[in-house]
């Protein structure tokens, strides 16, 4: 065990998380971190399926867990309660669809101060919510680079290398005072906070790291439909994060639009001049070729064959609907100039 003086505020958005709170819970009430300098705040966006009763028969029990709730029902309200509320000088953000080491908070907070970061935060291995064929493509197709491009936190698996500079980590482990510094979470952006964030922090000089020793198991969406509602809002919300911050983000981030235009671009000339479907005819042959070739090697690797057609459709469906929210979301905040859009949350 890793012995810490910091007091650390753990901070986690619900809604509707019956099937994942308890073992979520439990692995908090498992860290090997002496719970007399922490507390968690469980914020629940008035969930209908019970969650609720059960995150009040563990506050009844444990005093440093707190439930609060968020009006608004989404996931950056819950962040900014959770920050106004804490004591702690580190605040933590969990998850309810991952799993924790016992180390998690103990190292995070080490790494924190080792490296007088702002921001530091784990490696995430994307596992299925159940073994079908489908739920096991989802979580491989969220686990490579032709799935989620060069996203460090999902890719690196290595155990040798102590900590990686980084654009972003999954959920965070911050100093309170990078609150002060450059704000709060932006309530606007009901997906991306997070990216928004970070890059708002390393904007202002703020420093974030990957520690690959420490890994998260994050449950992947179990089937198709949950799969293109979650990309589709991370696309809507991408050209609202660029307007904030001012200035495009990353590279990984637009191809997915960029391959939906090449679809759609010459498909729709096609109409008026036929050679142009060729041109579409070669693009979709070139991708479902890579694609094929992914699916093919990690079904290998995962002695299933039986899971190539399954990866290679988890494959399309992600980049389909986060090309496609991302050039919806364009339409909406650059060029119609809306704001304060309502969306409902995919889970």
């Amino acid at each position: 065990m890793i012995f810490q003086n910091n007091f650390v505020s753990i901070i986690v958005p619900v809604r509707n998380e019956k099937d994942f709170i308890s073992n979520l819970i439990n692995s908090i009430l498992e860290q090997d971190y002496d719970k007399e300098l922490l507390e968690v705040f469980l914020i629940d966006g008035l969930s209908t399926d019970g969650t609720s009763e059960l995150i009040q028969n563990y506050t009844q029990k444990y005093k440093f867990i707190k439930h609060l709730t968020n009006l608004q029902k989404t996931v950056p309200f819950a962040l900014n309660l959770g920050i106004k509320q804490a004591k702690g000088d580190i605040i933590i953000r969990l998850d309810a669809h991952a799993k924790y080491p016992k180390n998690y908070i103990s190292t995070l907070v080490n790494y924190l101060n080792k490296l007088n970061a702002d921001n530091v935060g784990a490696s995430a291995e994307t596992i299925t919510a159940s073994n079908t064929l489908k739920a096991r493509s989802i979580a491989i197709a969220m686990s490579t680079k032709f799935g989620v491009g060069n996203a460090s936190f999902r890719l690196n698996k290595s155990t040798s290398i102590k900590f990686i500079e980084v654009d972003t980590v999954p959920f965070g482990c911050y100093r309170r005072d990078v609150f002060d510094r450059i704000g709060l979470f932006d309530e606007e952006l009901t997906r991306n906070q997070d990216n928004e964030f970070n890059e708002r922090l390393k904007k202002a000089g703020g420093r974030i790291y990957l520690i690959p020793s420490v890994k998260i198991k994050y449950y992947a969406r179990e089937n198709y439909t949950k799969l293109f509602k979650m990309f589709y809002q991370y696309g809507y919300f991408g050209p609202l994060v660029d307007l904030k911050l001012g200035r495009p983000t990353r590279v990984r981030r637009y191809i997915p639009a960029l391959f939906v235009l090449s679809l759609a671009v010459p498909l729709i000339l096609s109409t008026l001049y036929f050679p142009f479907f060729y041109v579409w005819l070669f693009t979709i042959i070139i991708y479902l070729t890579l694609s094929f070739i992914f699916a093919f090697t990690n079904s290998i690797i995962n002695k299933t064959i039986l899971l190539i057609p399954f990866i290679t459709w988890g494959y399309f469906i992600s980049h389909i609907s986060y090309g496609t929210g991302y050039l919806i979301g364009f339409l909406d905040f650059v060029i119609l100039k809306k704001r304060n859009v309502s969306i409902k949350l995919s889970r």
